[in-house]
């Protein structure tokens, strides 16, 4: 009866400890960076090509726009991702897009929301690219869960970061191929032979 008292009370503290964390953190925030050997330009539609996002966002599978204009502020698309099995899904909303600099988004699910924002800044032909995010957990537990999951998340995004580094440095697909110029045939009309 002695030890069950004991292991009580531990479970007891170990869930003031658990719950008291998510109260007093009820957010995390994190960022990441790289440096690519690719203008911004190229850098940015490589990213935005929605062929490459399974290449980068570990566990991506697709997107469905639900309202508004696809890649412009507003742009509301349910966004499904694998995770150990499983499909989830998320919905994104764009808030702000500047293209080539900046874009920003929130991510909405039953557990949790993420604020998200991807920022490029070209210098010298190279591109550094850095990304901030903020999760908030939807509920005590959740944000008890998300206050000791920081290192995982930014772990994870890390990785993604890592793995868009490559497939930009990799990138052969021309995104900004020149116009074609048009040929004309000019006619030469000053040898026109008279008959007299």
């Amino acid at each position: 009866m002695k030890y069950l008292k004991y292991l009580l009370f531990l479970i007891i503290v170990l869930a003031l400890i658990f719950f008291g964390k998510g109260m007093l953190t009820p957010s995390v925030s994190y960022e990441s960076e790289i440096v690519v050997n690719k203008p911004a330009n190229e850098a940015w539609a490589v990213m935005s090509d929605e062929s490459n996002l399974p290449k980068w966002i570990e566990g991506y599978k697709r997107t469905e726009l639900v309202s508004g204009t696809a890649n412009t502020v507003g742009a509301i698309s349910n966004v499904y991702v694998e995770d150990n099995g499983q499909e989830m899904m998320m919905e994104e909303t764009i808030t702000a897009l500047k293209p080539n600099e900046h874009m920003a988004m929130t991510f909405t699910m039953d557990f949790m929301d993420m604020d998200y924002e991807i920022l490029f800044k070209e210098n010298d032909g190279k591109t550094n690219i850095s990304s901030k995010s903020t999760t908030m957990g939807n509920g005590i537990f959740s944000k008890s869960l998300i206050s000791f999951m920081k290192g995982f998340m930014k772990e994870q995004e890390d990785k993604n970061l890592s793995n868009l580094k490559r497939v930009i440095e990799e990138n052969t697909k021309n995104y900004f191929p020149e116009p074609e110029i048009e040929t004309q045939t000019v006619i030469d009309t000053t040898a026109v032979s008279l008959e007299e």
